[in-house]
């Protein structure tokens, strides 16, 4: 639309979007049962939402629910139209947007965790490099012979970033992460 069109007298209008995407957590409480995670990535990917983490697990076991904590990258009006789509799909019982109301306590990000299984080989002075670079991140050793290492680490996804960034030279030959585990601060529940 040039300088001089004006919108037309349609309700489908739309005015551009001029508001920068930004990732946001969210925190999605479903029915613990058969095909609920695959509605709610169906969603995403139906509207081409990319999801940057994904994890899910059965948090009130009596009440047969599951958590699902999803990383996704929008718009304002994207991540509200994420929010009320999935809030429409029936086995969900609540949508929070753990950014959104971090930022309402003041504070910046929920607070994020993830863990990650990171397995390096080496021998010689590169083991004991590794090791000592291991230690300084609290990765914990979890298996062990004379020719490699698999630590645990747990952490912001960013020191997992480093430590494995930190690894490659040393003979970082596979690594498994989690996704991110997400919960505000403060008294109050989901």
């Amino acid at each position: 639309m040039n300088a001089h069109q004006q919108p037309t007298g349609s309700a489908y209008f739309i005015a551009p979007e001029t508001a920068k995407a930004e990732s946001h957590t969210l925190s999605v409480l479903v029915n613990n049962e058969p095909g609920v995670l695959a509605r709610v990535i169906g969603l995403f990917s139906g509207r081409g939402y990319n999801i940057e983490s994904l994890t899910v697990s059965e948090t009130e076991h009596e009440a047969h629910l599951s958590r699902i904590t999803i990383v996704t990258n929008g718009t304002p009006t994207v991540l509200e139209q994420i929010k009320a789509q999935l809030e429409r799909i029936v086995p969900v019982h609540r949508v929070l947007d753990l950014t959104v109301r971090a930022r309402e306590l003041g504070q910046e990000r929920p607070i994020e965790r993830e863990v990650a299984l990171v397995k390096v080989v080496g021998q010689g002075e590169r083991r004991a490099e590794t090791l000592r670079l291991a230690d300084a991140f609290q990765a914990k050793v979890v298996d062990a012979t004379v020719e490699h290492f698999i630590f645990e680490i747990t952490g912001k996804s960013s020191k997992i970033d480093q430590f494995v960034a930190i690894m490659k030279p040393l003979g970082l030959i596979e690594v498994c992460r989690t996704g991110i585990a997400a919960m505000n601060r403060g008294p109050q529940g989901m």
